[in-house]
């Protein structure tokens, strides 16, 4: 049902979590945190206390489960956090508008296309009448059945995501000016059957700056409600996996036009989309950082970025650094100073905290979840740090192996934030070398980072795509098909829905 005053209800609901189906990782309840209520609604900026938009309507949180990215997600969570959903919405309503906030790459063991059956369970409960917006990543995927069920949808338009809350913004103000009586927009869907990593489609450079530049211009042209286009998420093996223009608005020639300039923009730029830093194996990569006077170096992990999906707990490139002689001494003895952030394991994590700092230990960690690439490793050191209250992590210990210093977890946790190592004891800018789990490094690194490479590393979320074989995408997708595949080109018709 659905109610129509001056005022409107609006609901606020999602499940939002990227998951590699190439990662043996699972994201089960521990992985989720679930807001209800007002505790929802303030989670965006937009909508706290004296904001203007949260005069605009009476907003109600019913339930968003998020969690950092990960593994795919059990059935019988997804279908518990549906079912909540679902019901919360029924009993709450009648409400003129949802804003569905979801990210677009979760995957759930049984499922191909999670987020439209989760668009699919909203619609059934708030029935035909209400307007439901649909707020994503730019790295979600955007199915046929996702864009026709959801009256309203839009995504980021920077990587890194540093425009996450104005893009919310912008498909809650968009849900409310269509609710005061424009009703439901026409949009012009177009899939491009390119599949990039996100290292690659960076908006810092071109020519991923220049297309989301024009991604904004086209959705300020008068007759254009909003314009987005999806990178799609390449570390899963689904049919929706691939790059996605949707304009909407009310001139279907205008908006048609415009869709099919932007996906065949962003088609014929698929050979020109290069990794946003220079990239190399670990050897190249440790050879420029022993070649390099800059400090910190930091080197990108990037096959099991806890951040894109990834265990978090692959070895091998810790395996590799314990082995290498110029960090087997500290930096005062002739050898080089480096961090590594981090390794996840409950046991070991716990074992080095109950030695206390100081004490030196000797323990078997990692390669709990993700043994693929390499076993778990032996470490020995002096135990520097230990704290036991990190919100995201538990017991954090930073372990001393020579000059390398190991952040060893109890729990996956991301390090992202100069204050995520100097809270354990860290100086990563007097540093020689910082090796992070990440692959494009977010703002805060890469401001501090003097130099910094993208190792090309094994793992979930290996940023060599053709190594993961990918077999379930239902047709030609570059770059896992030759341009002859494609014929003389893929048709990029938008599809009016």
């Amino acid at each position: 049902m659905t109610r129509t005053h001056h005022r409107p209800r609006i609901a606020i609901c999602g499940m939002a979590i990227e998951s590699s189906t190439f990662s043996p990782h699972r994201s089960g309840w521990e992985a989720f945190t679930l807001l209800r209520g007002n505790e929802l609604v303030r989670r965006y900026p937009f909508l706290r206390d004296g904001a203007p938009l949260r005069r605009e309507a009476e907003w109600v949180g019913i339930l968003r489960a998020g969690a950092l990215p990960g593994g795919a997600v059990p059935a019988d969570v997804y279908e518990t956090i549906r079912t909540e959903i679902g019901l919360a919405l029924e009993a709450q309503g009648p409400f003129d508008g949802v804003l569905l906030d979801i990210h677009g790459a979760m995957a759930v063991l049984g499922y191909t296309d999670a987020e439209a059956d989760l668009a699919r369970a909203v619609r059934t409960a708030v029935g035909p009448g209400c307007l439901v917006s649909a707020s994503m990543d730019l790295h979600g995927n955007v199915s046929r059945e996702l864009a026709e069920i959801v009256d309203l949808i839009a995504c980021h338009r920077m990587s890194p995501h540093e425009d996450d809350d104005e893009a919310r913004e912008r498909a809650a103000t968009t849900l409310l000016h269509r609710i005061d009586g424009a009703g439901r927009p026409r949009k012009a869907w177009v899939p491009i059957p390119v599949l990039l990593p996100g290292e690659k489609t960076s908006t810092r450079l071109e020519p991923a700056q220049g297309i989301y530049e024009d991604v904004a211009r086209v959705g300020a042209l008068d007759g254009v409600l909003d314009a987005s286009v999806w990178v799609g998420y390449a570390w899963a093996d689904e049919p929706r996996c691939r790059a996605t223009v949707v304009v909407m608005g009310d001139d279907d020639a205008l908006i048609s036009r415009e869709a099919e300039r932007l996906a065949r923009r962003y088609w014929d730029a698929r050979d020109e989309f290069e990794f946003v830093t220079p990239a190399g194996t670990y050897e190249e990569c440790l050879a420029a950082v022993l070649a390099s006077d800059a400090r910190p170096f930091v080197l990108s992990d990037s096959g099991d970025n806890p951040m894109a999906g990834g265990a978090g707990d692959v070895t091998w490139t810790l395996a590799r650094l314990l082995a290498e002689p110029v960090f087997a001494v500290p930096a005062e003895a002739g050898g080089r100073s480096a961090i590594y952030a981090s390794l996840p394991d409950p046991e070991a994590a716990r074992a080095v905290a109950d030695a206390g700092v100081g004490s030196v230990v000797e323990v078997t960690a990692g390669a709990r979840v993700d043994d693929g690439p390499h076993g778990p490793v032996t470490l020995r050191g002096v135990v520097e740090h230990v704290r036991t209250d990190d919100p995201l992590a538990g017991k954090v210990c930073v372990v001393a192996a020579g000059g390398l210093k190991v952040v060893l977890t109890e729990r996956r946790r991301p390090y992202h934030l100069e204050s995520d190592f100097t809270a354990i004891g860290l100086d990563p800018r007097g540093t020689d070398v910082v090796i992070v789990k990440i692959g494009t490094l977010e703002t805060e690194l890469y401001d501090m980072a003097e130099d910094w490479m993208l190792m090309l590393t094994p793992g979930g979320v290996d940023q060599d795509l053709l190594r993961l074989r990918h077999t379930s995408l239902g047709g030609p997708v570059h770059p896992f098909d030759d341009d002859e595949a494609f014929g003389e080109g893929p048709d990029l018709t938008p599809t009016l829905l």
